[in-house]
């Protein structure tokens, strides 16, 4: 999958944890994925993803 696609992807998520908080745990292991997706392309990880998933890890965990 292209960057730009992915890119895309990871924007629709985070709306998608605005306007469906109950599902915010699927949207979370979707982001991971995407996440993944760009670490095996060797893509740099935006920052505040990388924020967003750790946040999101402790908020799933606590």
């Amino acid at each position: 999958m292209a960057f730009e696609d992915i890119k895309a992807q990871i924007a629709l998520l985070l709306e998608e944890m605005v306007q469906r908080p109950a599902d915010a745990h699927e949207i979370h292991e979707s982001l991971r994925e995407h996440l993944n997706e760009l670490k095996a392309m060797g893509m740099p990880l935006p920052e505040d993803l990388v924020a967003l998933e750790k946040q999101l890890e402790v908020d799933f965990d606590s």
